[in-house]
């Protein structure tokens, strides 16, 4: 095990102090009475906190639903799952002899889990700075992307991802007139929050530009209210 944690030490650029964190963090349930689920209860919450100030850091324009949605994307199962892969944690996890038959190794939940709580123990063994820069490590290509996707938002979309955010009913978007020769049509239209009691006017050469009119206006309304987006 020494010189399996020594390998690993190299993939997560991470020296352990007391490498007995890093073995119980490495430690499924079905192999040892002494396993991961208490770090992996802490490491999720570190996690959270360390993507989500990272996030509110690197988007200083992005809403509230926008920051969600890609804490979301960072920190869930699938996500954490392709950070173990990609660091090859499968070939240093203790598992029972049922559970390593079963292809546990390799299990998106075991590996996902197994990451939070790496967090964990590298909280506990160093603080937080090594694992501030771990949790950067495995979401740095994620957060770059996300970040440049958020400026090329629209209206609409950030007003609904918003409304998710939330859980709260989507808009709807009405054609209230036609206006103009046939050729040069204005579209009217009124976009209504039934979940915040507000409305909004929009108009334009086409239905999508008027629609992204209305959600702009929402929006700011929105942000007039609540400085959430």
């Amino acid at each position: 095990m020494v010189n399996k944690l020594e390998t690993l030490q190299q993939s997560l650029a991470y020296e352990f102090s007391n490498p007995e964190l890093a073995q119980r963090a490495l430690t499924h349930r079905s192999a040892n009475a002494a396993h991961n689920e208490r770090l992996e209860f802490l490491g999720d919450s570190l996690l959270g906190f360390i993507v989500a100030e990272t996030l509110f850091t690197l988007n200083p324009q992005a809403s509230e639903g926008e920051l969600s949605r890609m804490r979301s994307a960072l920190v869930n199962k699938n996500a954490l799952a392709a950070a173990a892969r990609s660091l090859g944690i499968g070939a240093y996890l203790q598992l029972g002899t049922g559970e390593a038959n079963s292809g546990g190794s390799d299990r998106d939940s075991i590996l996902a889990d197994t990451v939070e709580a790496l967090i964990a123990a590298i909280y506990l063994d160093g603080g937080i700075e090594p694992c501030t820069t771990f949790v950067k490590k495995i979401s740095e290509s994620k957060l770059a992307v996300d970040a440049a996707a958020t400026e090329k938002k629209d209206a609409k979309t950030r007003l609904q991802e918003f409304l998710q955010a939330q859980g709260k009913s989507l808009p709807k978007y009405q054609v209230v007139e036609i206006s103009g020769a046939a050729h040069e049509q204005v579209f009217h239209i009124k976009c209504r929050l039934d979940s915040l009691g507000t409305e909004a006017a929009g108009s334009g050469s086409s239905k999508r530009e008027a629609e992204q009119a209305a959600a702009k206006k929402i929006l700011g309304a929105i942000e007039a209210t609540t400085n959430q987006v």
